[in-house]
């Protein structure tokens, strides 16, 4: 006996409707920053990327109406124009807040505290990962890398770095931002707004007063390697030998000073196969 769809619980429902066009004035205005885009591509398919911050600079986020703008100045479907902007995830394809707060999850972040400060501020603001709060001025959201690890646990607020961050200062940063308070990143320009965040990846420069001087650079740890490849070395250090047991007469090893980081490499340490006593692995038997 065959069952109908609505018996199955199926709704097949009316195909959507194609996306409302923006207002005349509001695509007029596009169109002319769409040109300004698109003339720096030798192929015009090219600027879709761009053109999608763009229009996410206009409504916040990516809507039918901001893919089907790109798709009609680009001579793309609007299939082509969806396959783009939900690859990536600075693209928001719902409504979001004023303020995209980002707590880094990745490895070195997450045992430094970002897994602790993210767990914090879901508890404080009351939103899950994704979700904005209802006065809608932050999103939360955890995120990969941002290439700052030398400044662990970080927290970016519309792509600026708050760096060494605590689930404490984490919180009074969200406050500062729903409270409308001047909030000033570890390193970068001043903050602004996530649909003018978007404007400036467009491609349009950044007009705050100072912030292209302001904007923020690697971290001394990071610029190590550049320094190396320069010739501007540090004076190479002498890490003596550790004393044996039969050997505790000789000097006491050089004792790095805080700014010297020494790290297992200058020092190397005894490992399982050279220290027997205290072998890798499990301490017991499988099935205890």
């Amino acid at each position: 006996m065959n069952t109908s769809s609505s018996e199955r619980g199926v709704s097949l429902g009316m195909p959507e409707l194609p996306a409302p066009a923006f207002p005349d004035d509001v695509r007029a205005r596009l169109e002319t920053d769409a040109r300004e885009i698109i003339a720096r591509y030798p192929d015009s398919r090219s600027a879709l990327l761009p053109l999608l911050h763009l229009v996410q600079s206009e409504e916040g986020h990516v809507t039918r109406t901001g893919m089907r703008f790109c798709a009609d100045v680009l001579k793309l479907t609007t299939a082509e124009v969806t396959a783009v902007a939900t690859f990536y995830t600075m693209y928001r394809r719902k409504p979001s807040g004023d303020y995209q707060v980002g707590v880094c999850t990745n490895t070195l972040c997450a045992v430094m505290g970002g897994d602790a400060i993210f767990e914090s501020l879901q508890e404080h603001l009351g939103v899950g990962n994704g979700e904005t709060t209802d006065d809608g001025s932050v999103t939360l959201e955890h995120i990969e890398c941002n290439a700052a690890c030398d400044f662990a646990p970080v927290v970016m607020v519309n792509w600026e770095f708050f760096d060494n961050q605590t689930p404490a200062s984490a919180r009074r940063l969200v406050d500062d931002l729903r409270a409308g308070r001047d909030v000033e990143p570890t390193r970068g320009a001043t903050l602004c707004t996530f649909k003018e965040t978007a404007r400036i990846l467009a491609g349009f420069p950044d007009e705050r007063p100072g912030a292209v001087a302001e904007s923020g650079s690697a971290g001394p740890a990071s610029l190590v390697g550049l320094h190396l490849s320069r010739g501007e070395a540090a004076p190479a250090r002498v890490v003596h030998p550790r004393p044996g047991p039969q050997d505790r007469t000789q000097p006491t090893p050089h004792e790095p000073s805080p700014a010297e980081h020494l790290s297992s490499h200058d020092a190397p340490q005894e490992t399982s196969a050279s220290d027997p006593s205290h072998p890798a692995g499990p301490v017991a038997e499988e099935g205890e």
